[in-house]
């Protein structure tokens, strides 16, 4: 007993410093900031009923929210793709695979952005080889609006959907699908009947990830959007840095960090927080 009781008072003891910075670095600026959305201009709750009535607002979180969501759906797509050729693949395979996954982590998401402004601009390398082999003859908009963003954001985010889904395919047991085959099943009705199946909380932790992270995106859709395609972190930061407007950007960062808040409350829900590692 008294070897349990002292374990945990070391425990806590290595856990307060971190639990003091967390304070520190996050809560207490956290605090002001909900102080401001019920302070400035005037007290009150103004600032939130103006979220609720501001066309502007609405339609920014609205469009946060569909590119999200798509920017979820082609990630979560793409790297379960790549994560079976990671987990069960050849070893060439198997190396490729991991090169493809791990490059992106090396290069700035700056550098990514502009990347991708160099590729699909109306001078960019894809509209120029289009026309030069004849198959449009007018640019292709192709950035500077929703599309440019969508694509900027998924292929950030498809490293960090790969992880959860790996940890998933990583734990499964190979003789449910030998059983599978042996009882006469295709490969393809294996893969669809079990195999996903058996992943599904990999997919809903990779799911949760990228959707969460999508909600936060600022540097990308901000250069690949080119103003014309705001989003939410966009939105807050127009409001604190180029207006006075700063109540109604933190009652938009409260809100959204709320919201994110239920996010994850609802991922570990449904995935333990070591299957997301």
């Amino acid at each position: 007993m008294r070897g349990t009781l002292s374990d945990r008072m070391g425990a806590a003891l290595l856990m307060a410093p971190l639990l003091l910075f967390l304070v520190l670095a996050y809560a207490w600026p956290f605090l002001g900031v909900v102080k401001w959305s019920f302070t400035l201009p005037t007290p009150g709750f103004g600032q939130y009923n103006a979220l609720l009535t501001d066309d502007l607002v609405q339609s920014v979180f609205i469009r946060t929210l569909r590119i999200a969501a798509i920017v979820t759906v082609v990630s979560v797509t793409a790297a379960y793709a790549i994560t079976v050729v990671w987990v069960r693949g050849t070893p060439a395979q198997r190396v490729i695979a991991e090169f493809c996954i791990l490059v992106p982590f090396w290069i700035s998401v700056l550098t990514r952005a502009f990347g991708w402004v160099a590729l699909l601009s109306n001078r960019g390398l894809i509209n120029t080889w289009l026309q030069a082999i004849g198959f449009i003859s007018e640019p292709l908009t192709l950035v500077r609006n929703e599309f440019g963003v969508i694509v900027g954001m998924t292929h950030f985010l498809i490293p960090f959907a790969v992880f959860p889904l790996a940890s998933s395919m990583r734990s499964l047991d190979d003789r449910v699908l030998l059983a599978a085959r042996g009882l006469g099943s295709s490969r393809m009705r294996t893969f669809w009947s079990v195999f996903v199946p058996m992943t599904r909380s990999g997919i809903i932790g990779s799911a949760m990830i990228v959707f969460v992270f999508s909600l936060g995106f600022f540097v990308t859709p901000a250069i690949l959007g080119g103003g014309r395609s705001v989003m939410i972190a966009e939105l807050i930061y127009l409001r604190i840095f180029q207006s006075p407007d700063w109540g109604l950007g933190a009652a938009i960062s409260v809100v959204l960090v709320l919201f994110v808040g239920a996010l994850m409350a609802l991922l570990f829900r449904y995935v333990k927080p070591r299957q997301l590692v």
